[in-house]
């Protein structure tokens, strides 16, 4: 959720309408300065800070031990169904609503370490053994966790230390002096067995298999630019009044060839949509998994045990280190926001997180070069992203806003604080409703005694401030206009972080993924990139970093583009341009010029359009559709048709559930009658037709049918190369989901050419080092390694 919640919206929306007429107009037209200072007293403590807080009491996110208790005692049930990765997931969950120091959370990291066991996690399960053990975990309940941590020395080849650990456990149970209770028996039955397995693993040492995963990495071949920090040495930076600031090749670049790599200045992880837990029962407390549960907070890292905050029940990292820088540069002062934060929306968290890393001196200082500056950067810039593929006159970068005196442009607070914010060209409402959520902010900063963390000063004692509720510090006014300044620019700069997630259990043999928005971000120096519907680059992200890749071969003196959203593949120019008016731009890119030009219907809408119920042929028209063939005469509303295209998708939906419940037979029979349907009235190139081919192929591989999946995934990739072209990264990963099911049908030579298929067009895309690219490349040696009586068969 990038803006805040639907009833602050409302709320925010009535308070502008009882406004006087003359206020609104000063409002509308004043500065980020002025804004602020007229809207500071419109919070009004009885009114709409009251809904803020009745809003945030929805969003709990301190500790709560009942919960903790809670999703504890799930924990255990799943533990018991030997549903490990659930148990996990609760396990976690109590420790991030358990009090830090007390003994209950040993037992969460304790229970967690049983279950990261099960699933192979061996070097995790160690961290939570050492993390329950500092905790204070139970004297009398040790010995049954020490010879966990025996037992995972032993798995991961560490003899002598799992030696160690069974002594300690052996002494620990003759200290006791209590050898006769019958559950010591048995733990000492378990370390008797476990003694054998050293000594057998002793005297047959396994052998050292050389490592080699490193070496058929491909190096990235990487020259960085002088003046532009993490681009490559084949561009240029260049300015002109019509397109803004611009990145053009300065050299004739190659597809797949580096061109930016950037971390973000600051990103915030977005909750992202729940998937209830299967079986789950309505419960008091929320038992869906989000993304808040599956990535570091601070580095997007895939969490497999996650390390609680001290001080909340939201943020959870991916290590203590993690844990530890988050607190110090922005975390302890938004611990207690947390609520206040997710309410607002992740822009106004994006905001509130850019400044507290930029520090207050650095943020005191541009704000006030900006009140004599923004007049005039605004008139000198007057339009932002407006794309043309004309390069223009190169110029020196001295003149362009956001670089630095010696012509640089870094990846700083500098260039994120010149980023446009569009002020003129927000509605006011918009602008309002922003105002009155930095506004709350600061406030609740100011009145929770943060005011000295959040400004970066030495004393961060939360003492109560003095101010009354109308009134912001002189120091949290000038952060609140910096944070205005922020939340404007993100709608036409925020860069949405996404990975490839994994769709249900993800323990079947091919792993089905889509693209997730993992994140919101600012990059500077990506957010040069001009917007193409038809772009020339691809950007993929490794945690908070992005890398930025050359689609196509780009001849020297052409701009780079980027795709904000809406490609031509996936949309009508109609549909493109309505969502780019957010951007306040009109595209003017290529592929928009050549669909308006022409009378032809766009590729999109051709191949997504609907067939005649009757004789077949494509129906034409607008609300209402008549066949094209003449003979038929056969008329439908647009309306009923769409309605009937929305209860297959439903049905399609349905489907889903039912392989992600194990009744793979049940999906398989109404995936097969949702594609009958569909044949009578949709195009056979539609992209739901390719989305059940490649469910129907996702059923049958968990069933092992490899070469009835093979089929359907063949034709589904048919369809996706038909609206997305070739070369395009859609076409990769169906491409890498085939070589999945090749590879376990034991099809080695239409895996092989399938593999090198794959690899061609990911390379480009992702980069020789992406998880997609290793992964294949293990399939082909595994294939290749294979005995060659063995490879001729096939």
């Amino acid at each position: 959720m990038a803006l805040p919640v639907e009833e602050w919206s409302q709320c925010t929306a009535q308070c502008w309408a009882a406004l006087e007429p003359a206020l609104r107009e000063r409002l509308a037209a004043a500065s980020l300065q002025d804004t602020l200072r007229l809207a500071s007293g419109l919070l009004r403590p009885e009114a709409e800070a009251a809904i803020l807080r009745r809003l945030c009491r929805r969003v709990p996110a301190g500790k709560e031990p009942a919960a903790a208790r809670f999703y504890r005692e799930e924990g255990n049930r799943r533990f018991g169904q030997r549903q490990y990765g659930a148990a996990v997931r609760l396990y976690s969950q109590a420790a991030s609503h358990e009090l830090p120091d007390s003994p209950e959370v040993s037992i969460c990291f304790a229970n967690r370490s049983a279950a990261l066991f099960h699933l192979g996690h061996f070097e995790v399960c160690l961290e939570d053994i050492a993390r329950a053990e500092g905790h204070g975990y139970p004297d009398s309940l040790l010995p049954k966790v020490l010879l966990r941590k025996a037992e995972c020395l032993l798995c991961l080849g560490r003899l002598q230390d799992a030696t160690d650990a069974l002594n300690v456990v052996e002494n620990k149970i003759a200290m006791d002096g209590i050898m006769t209770n019958p559950a010591y028996q048995t733990l000492l039955k378990k370390l008797n067995q476990l003694k054998i397995k050293i000594q057998e693993k002793e005297s047959c040492p396994q052998p050292v298999r050389e490592a080699c995963g490193d070496t058929q990495r491909k190096s990235e071949f990487w020259e960085e630019n002088d003046s532009i920090s993490g681009a490559s040495s084949s561009l240029s930076l260049n300015f002109d009044v019509e397109r803004g600031r611009h990145l053009v090749a300065s050299q004739d670049i190659q597809p797949g060839q580096n061109l930016l790599k950037e971390e973000a200045f600051v990103c915030v992880l977005c909750p992202g949509e729940g998937h209830l837990l299967q079986d789950s029962s309505e419960t008091p407390w929320d038992t869906r998994v989000t993304n808040a549960d599956l990535y570091c907070h601070r580095c997007l890292r895939q969490l497999v045990a996650s390390v609680p905050c001290r001080g909340c029940s939201y943020a959870k990292y991916c290590s203590q280190n993690c844990a530890d820088v988050a607190w110090e540069r922005y975390h302890r002062t938004e611990c207690s926001l947390g609520a206040l934060l997710l309410t607002l929306g992740v822009f106004c968290h994006v905001a509130l997180r850019t400044v507290l890393l930029a520090g207050f001196a650095e943020v005191s200082r541009l704000v006030e070069w900006s009140h004599g500056s923004d007049k005039n950067f605004h008139n000198h810039e007057t339009s932002c992203k407006h794309p043309s593929e004309t390069p223009d006159t190169r110029t020196g970068t001295s003149s362009i806003p956001g670089c630095n005196a010696n012509g640089q442009y870094q990846s700083s607070y500098q260039a994120v604080f010149n980023l446009l914010p569009h002020a003129e060209k927000h509605s006011p409402e918009h602008k309002f409703l922003c105002t009155l959520s930095v506004v709350a902010v600061c406030k609740h900063l100011q009145e929770a005694g943060l005011e000295a963390a959040a400004l970066n000063q030495e004393s961060s004692e939360k003492v109560k401030c003095e101010k009354t509720w109308g009134e912001l510090s002189p120091e949290l006014e000038i952060m609140a206009e910096a944070m205005l300044r922020h939340v404007l620019q993100l709608q036409c700069n925020a860069q949405a972080i996404t990975v490839m997630q994994e769709l249900g259990s993800g323990d079947g043999a091919v792993v089905n993924k889509k693209p997730v928005r993992l994140a919101t971000a600012f990059f500077p120096v990506l957010s040069l990139l001009n917007h193409s519907c038809c772009p020339n680059t691809s950007v993929s992200f490794s945690g908070t970093a992005a890398t930025v890749r050359a689609s196509q071969p780009i001849p020297s003196g052409q701009e780079i583009f980027h795709c904000y959203g809406p490609h031509r593949c996936r949309m009508r120019v109609a549909e493109r341009q309505e969502l780019l008016s957010q951007y306040f731009f009109e595209c003017c890119c290529r592929a928009c010029l050549d669909e308006l030009e022409s009378d032809l219907k766009s590729v999109v809408a051709v191949r997504n359009s609907f067939r005649c119920p009757s004789c077949q042929a494509s129906m034409q028209g607008e609300d209402m559709l008549c066949c094209s063939n003449e003979a038929c005469a056969v008329s439908v509303s647009r309306e009923s048709l769409s309605r009937r295209l929305q209860d297959l998708q439903q049905q399609v939906k349905k489907a889903l559930e039912l392989l992600n419940g194990r009744k793979a037979d049940q999906a398989i029979k109404l995936l097969l009658k949702c594609q009958m349907d569909a044949g009578n009235f949709l195009s056979p190139e539609h992209l739901l037709m390719g989305e059940m081919e490649d469910h129907l192929a996702q059923v049958y591989a968990t069933l092992g049918k490899w070469q009835e999946a093979a089929r359907h995934l063949e034709r589904s990739i048919e369809i996706v190369e038909a609206h997305h072209g070739p070369s395009s990264v859609e076409i990769g990963h169906e491409l890498f989901k085939l070589a999945q099911i090749l590879f376990n049908g034991f099809a080695v030579s239409e895996a092989l050419s399938t593999i090198q298929r794959a690899e061609a067009i990911l390379s480009v895309h992702c980069g020789p080092q992406s998880t997609q690219i290793q992964e294949l490349q293990e399939m082909k040696t595994c294939l290749l390694e294979l005995p060659r009586s063995v490879l001729q068969r096939t």
